[in-house]
């Protein structure tokens, strides 16, 4: 497959601009995505499932399963983060990891996994038509019966957090700009991250002949409370997440988490 302008602004951002290897770990505030994800997975996951990771990263999750003792295979676009990953396999892991892109699962045949986490690349296609040949894609390989998780990007928490919080939305407002005049996001590749609304995440996954289980919040509005959060003591923080678990599927609030978790059943 031909590389696209995308792959290397990726790849250019991962290694020089981004430490992707703590992002989930960095803090309490960042933990309680792994902590939903991960309890979501495990709603679904049965013993001796086998596992694709599209867009493994530096191997949060993927590495976290091989662990666990499951089959899991892995595929990262970037490089750097490839090399992150490989770092970490112990010789007791069953784990393949392979450099690939979201939307080219050919190495994998029909009908193979039988979870499939897309917690990635859906962060970077910026087509439509790329969005369903990589949601297509990860259907194909899935087994029937079998579940697929996919993450997004929301963005009315970043422009709240990332905007006003933290003062970037004053350079960065205008038509030409990160954030349109009407308060939109202006997804653009130079821009890294596309950035969408609940109700475009519903309607994508609605053109899928596939049944539709969740949407989850996996980190509600965490990064408006970022301080209070990573201040809390253990039980403090425990209290909390244990709140965060108990709303994350509330429809009138799943709009405004950083990010948002479709899970679907082949």
């Amino acid at each position: 497959m031909e590389k696209r302008n995308i792959d290397n602004i990726l790849n250019t951002y991962y290694k020089d601009n981004y430490i992707e290897d703590n992002r989930l770990n960095r803090d309490k505030m960042h933990y309680i995505e792994f902590i939903t994800t991960t309890q979501y997975i495990e709603k679904y996951l049965k013993p001796k499932d086998r596992i694709l990771e599209v867009g493994a990263g530096t191997g949060a999750y993927s590495l976290y399963y091989a662990k666990k003792g499951y089959k899991v295979d892995a595929l990262e676009l970037v490089r750097a983060n490839i090399d992150v990953m490989e770092r970490k396999i112990t010789k007791e892991m069953n784990i393949e990891v392979i450099q690939g892109n979201a939307l080219n699962l050919s190495m994998y045949k029909d009908n193979t996994f039988d979870m499939t986490l897309v917690l990635g690349p859906l962060y970077h296609l910026f087509k439509r038509e790329e969005e369903e040949k990589a949601i297509s894609e990860a259907i194909r390989v899935t087994k029937k019966g079998g579940k697929i998780l996919i993450a997004f990007v929301l963005f009315d928490l970043t422009m709240l957090s990332w905007g006003f919080q933290n003062k970037n939305i004053y350079e960065n407002y205008g038509n030409d700009k990160q954030v349109s005049e009407s308060f939109r996001p202006n997804n653009k590749e130079e821009f890294i991250f596309n950035m969408k609304y609940y109700d475009e995440v519903k309607n994508l996954i609605n053109k899928f002949p596939v049944k539709k289980l969740k949407f989850v919040a996996t980190d509600g509005i965490g990064r408006i409370l970022k301080e209070e959060i990573n201040n809390m003591t253990d039980d403090e923080y425990k209290l909390y997440v244990k709140y965060h678990l108990s709303i994350c599927e509330r429809e009138d609030l799943i709009g405004y988490s950083g990010h948002i978790l479709s899970i679907i059943e082949k």
